[in-house]
């Protein structure tokens, strides 16, 4: 298993190992105690899977604001993403900034996304599965988002407004200038 860490400081890329012949393959998806020696500290308390059905489906960008904050380990097992997390930590050298990487069935990759960074993911083809352990329960009190588009992130996307299927929520996120400061950041 192996961990890479990006510009900002959070986030972290994981690539488990597979070993495979003619049956197929085997692979150690999440190790606690791999994952909190690069990590930290974490307690999983829910999975969820997602379904989407058509390429260009947008998902995002998705936070639970504090108390009930969560950090999300997410995973492709069918199809690809690009999965993307942006720094929303008032205070931080790179607020706004934000990390995106494919993640698919074929490269096996995971994305740490800590407590304090928006997410979302677009589909790179039809019929998506994705799946991610979370740090907190949902808390529809606490759920929020920031504009998928919105033109201070300077996201690239790999679809165009008109052609991302979106829901009415994420369609009318407000932008992130608009969302105060959920979360600082701590040396």
């Amino acid at each position: 298993m192996n961990f890479t860490r990006f510009d900002i400081e959070g986030p972290c890329l994981i690539e488990p190992g597979r070993i495979g012949d003619e049956r197929g393959f085997f692979s150690e998806t999440f190790r606690l105690d791999r994952f909190t020696a690069e990590i930290g500290p974490v307690s999983f308390v829910q999975d969820n899977h997602s379904r989407s059905a058509l390429r260009g489906t947008l998902r995002g960008l998705h936070y639970q604001k504090e108390p009930r904050a969560q950090g999300k380990l997410v995973r492709v097992t069918r199809g690809a993403i690009l999965d993307v997390a942006v720094d929303i930590r008032t205070g931080s050298p790179t607020y706004g900034r934000h990390v995106a990487v494919e993640l698919s069935d074929a490269n096996w990759r995971q994305l740490w996304v800590p407590a304090g960074f928006l997410h979302g993911f677009c589909t790179l083809c039809d019929d998506v599965e994705v799946i991610y352990k979370v740090t907190d329960y949902y808390s529809r009190e606490h759920d929020a988002g920031v504009r998928w588009n919105d033109p201070a992130l300077n996201i690239e996307w790999p679809v165009s407004p008109g052609e991302a299927v979106l829901s009415d929520k994420d369609r009318s996120a407000p932008m992130l200038s608009e969302i105060g400061a959920p979360f600082s950041y701590r040396d």
